[in-house]
């Protein structure tokens, strides 16, 4: 089942509409929808790597454009829009003291490490950014340096070590799948503790 779901990632990861389709959902992904670029960014540098600068490009623009979408929506419309996104994932009470405990260096800090890491998520941190009246400026130049020098460190490796880790994911895909399981399973236990 996996080795069909790989294949078929990165055949679509190589069609034309791929640029796209990562570009929206690295948009969403830094206001509203919890799933990030990397699940197609990943494969479409493996399948193309002389295009991975210009995923990245693509990649970085269009989340920094989605994470000033939530710094707006984080500002103007939190309790029209934000407020049921965050009763819809139950997040409600940890925004609600993590806000209390913000200022702006924590802001600043959040967005460096959300844009490189994506803890704690970046629409999160975008809407408390919108929500607390962070400048708008240090939000747009924070967000670039973040999820532009990510996306760009992301491509430089995959165009440049991209065979040896398509070789390496092929011949021990039961291996990284269980791994990624894993990590996953750990950084949703983190999440639920945080």
């Amino acid at each position: 089942m996996f080795r069909r779901l790989y294949n078929w990632t990165l055949h679509w990861a190589g069609s034309r509409y791929a640029p796209v389709a990562m570009g929206t959902v690295s948009f969403v992904e830094s206001s509203v929808f919890p799933i990030p670029a990397d699940v197609l960014f990943i494969p479409m540098c493996l399948s193309r790597p002389e295009k991975a600068m210009r995923y990245a490009l693509i990649a970085t623009v269009t989340s920094v454009l989605g994470g000033i979408l939530g710094w707006l929506i984080g500002h103007y419309a939190f309790d029209l829009i934000a407020r049921p996104l965050l009763e819809f994932y139950g997040k409600t009470q940890a925004f609600e003291d993590l806000r209390t405990r913000t200022g702006d260096v924590t802001i600043l800090i959040m967005l460096i490490t959300s844009g490189l890491s994506h803890l704690p998520p970046m629409k999160v941190v975008t809407i408390l950014s919108g929500l607390v009246s962070f400048d708008l400026k240090w939000f747009i130049l924070s967000a670039i340096v973040a999820r532009g020098g990510r996306f760009y460190l992301l491509a430089y490796l995959l165009r440049r070590y991209g065979i040896q880790v398509t070789r390496f994911i092929e011949q021990r895909l039961a291996q990284v799948m269980a791994a990624v399981v894993v990590v996953a399973g750990l950084v949703w236990l983190g999440s639920k503790f945080v």
